[in-house]
């Protein structure tokens, strides 16, 4: 079993903020031009939307606006938590597991805590997906 990736940020905002910043602006604050389906095509994503509730998904829009699903939303604590499968560019039985959580440090802080698991759900392509996360400061 591969060892989950957990990342911790602190963030100048409330929790109620840092949490629906996360969930229903992601694609304000992702990276689309360095992670994203249309890099590998040699261009930016065009937008990265967001269906925050269970079940619901996450879906880039390409330059030429292909839609390409990265995944859903499995379980929501508003402000606190959220859960999702994630499995950018592939079919959705191989998902990582993204779980995030707000936890309140102030009125003006919080610590976002993301921790990512399921690798094995990658197959062969497990080890080098764990090691490609977090090499670029992404």
């Amino acid at each position: 079993m591969l060892e989950p990736l957990v990342s911790r940020i602190e963030v100048a905002c409330d929790q109620q903020t840092a949490f629906t910043i996360f969930v229903e602006q992601m694609g304000a604050w992702w990276p689309l031009a360095k992670r994203s389906m249309s890099m590998h095509q040699g261009q930016s994503a065009k937008a990265l939307r967001t269906d925050p509730r269970p079940g619901g998904q996450i879906i880039e829009t390409g330059h030429d606006d292909t839609e390409h699903l990265w995944g859903s939303f499995k379980r929501i604590v508003p402000h606190e938590f959220v859960s999702m499968d994630f499995h950018m560019g592939l079919p959705p039985e191989q998902a990582s597991l993204v779980e995030v959580r707000f936890l309140p440090l102030s009125d003006k802080r919080t610590q976002v805590e993301l921790t990512q698991s399921n690798w094995e759900a990658f197959g062969d392509l497990a080890e080098m997906m764990r090691r490609g996360y977090g090499s670029d400061g992404c």
